[in-house]
């Protein structure tokens, strides 16, 4: 496997910093797959106001590169990822329509070895020692564990800290109101993803006044 250059390691220290900046800005981070464009702005408006201001919009729909555009353009106050990266061309793709940083749900030697260079960070997805072990070795410190609840919860997270002391997560997938704390009392983890602030029927239904209070919610669990 190609080893990082001089450049690149550098480049990686300022994007793992930049990712703990914006983890600890997000503390949760919503995960938003936009089913019509109509819903972009309010849903987004709903959630900030609510107190989420970064936001995760997945590559899933066909909506999902103009909801960055649009959010950057008009609310360039918050903070805008993309997320459901699965390879170069959509990597490309998100950061030309101006996401903030990058997600993916797994990791590829290819993804990762091509986001080295990229101006935006990488925040890659395991869900496996295994995995892990792909990106630490190119100088990846900081990754979103995937499906959480599924590949071992806080128990997996407990386990890989022992041979990853330097690492941290971001866990998404199963996360609730119910083991949201647990999560967030892990060492090792920076912030949490999650979608049950904003429920399907809630956006069908333009119940933005719902879905802000749940937002608001979910940051009081956390005091």
């Amino acid at each position: 496997m190609t080893s990082p250059n001089e450049s690149q390691r550098a480049r990686m220290a300022e994007h793992i910093a930049e990712i703990d900046r914006i983890c600890a800005q997000a503390r949760i981070m919503p995960v938003i797959t936009i089913a019509r464009e109509a819903d972009i702005l309010p849903l987004a408006d709903a959630l900030a106001n609510g107190g989420l201001r970064v936001l995760e919009v997945t590559l899933r729909s066909e909506h999902g590169l103009e909801a960055i555009r649009r959010l950057r353009a008009e609310r360039p106050e918050l903070c805008v990822g993309a997320g459901t990266v699965l390879d170069e061309q959509m990597l490309a793709a998100a950061i030309e329509a101006g996401a903030q940083f990058i997600v993916t749900p797994g990791s590829t030697r290819e993804l990762l070895l091509a986001a080295l260079d990229s101006p935006v960070p990488l925040l890659p997805g395991v869900s496996s020692a295994s995995e892990l072990m792909i990106g630490y070795a190119l100088g990846y410190r900081r990754f979103k564990l995937f499906p959480a609840e599924v590949c071992g919860g806080i128990a997996a997270l407990k386990a890989l800290a022992g041979p990853f002391g330097g690492v941290r997560f971001c866990p998404t997938g199963g996360i609730t109101p119910d083991n949201l704390q647990r999560y967030m009392a892990q060492p090792n983890v920076m912030c949490v993803g999650g979608t049950w602030m904003f429920q399907r029927e809630w956006v069908e239904q333009g119940d933005w006044a719902r879905i802000q209070q749940c937002s608001t919610e979910a940051l009081q669990l956390l005091g």
